[in-house]
């Protein structure tokens, strides 16, 4: 027999995986039984109706400023000044009126600040600034 007797002082640098694997397939497995024990729900036949309309929204006023700085209020064209005297009749007309401004990216930004301060003296809270992607 032959007996090693070499006096090694190294460290047994490597990680013992086995036990690690095993834990993961024991919970693989319990996920396995348990997750249609989940999705299963209570049986309920339900009652048919009739489809319901939805619920009608009416169309956005659309505010525009074109590059040369003309404001146009659904392809109408207005003075600057008028612009909060239309929005306030428009809420007059409709309480719940929705805004949609849309500038040209070569506008001055002063003036779309503008148009956006007459929308909220107007009394408007739902402003939507339109974008291109």
């Amino acid at each position: 027999m032959a007996f090693s007797t070499q006096d090694s002082d190294e460290v047994l640098s490597e990680i013992n995986v086995t036990p690690l694997v095993d834990v993961m397939l024991v919970l693989l497995v319990v996920f396995i039984v348990t997750a249609p024990l989940l999705t299963n729900s209570i049986p309920i036949n339900l009652p048919k109706t009739e489809s319901v309309a939805p619920v009608e929204q009416k169309d956005p006023l659309v505010v525009s400023i074109d590059g040369k700085g003309k404001l146009f209020v659904d392809k109408d064209e207005i003075q600057p000044d008028l612009l909060e005297v239309n929005l306030k009749a428009a809420k007059k007309k409709n309480a719940d009126v929705r805004v949609q401004l849309q500038a040209d990216d070569g506008v001055n930004y002063g003036e779309v600040a503008r148009a956006m301060a007459s929308i909220e003296k107007a009394g408007i809270t739902k402003l939507s600034v339109i974008t291109a992607k």
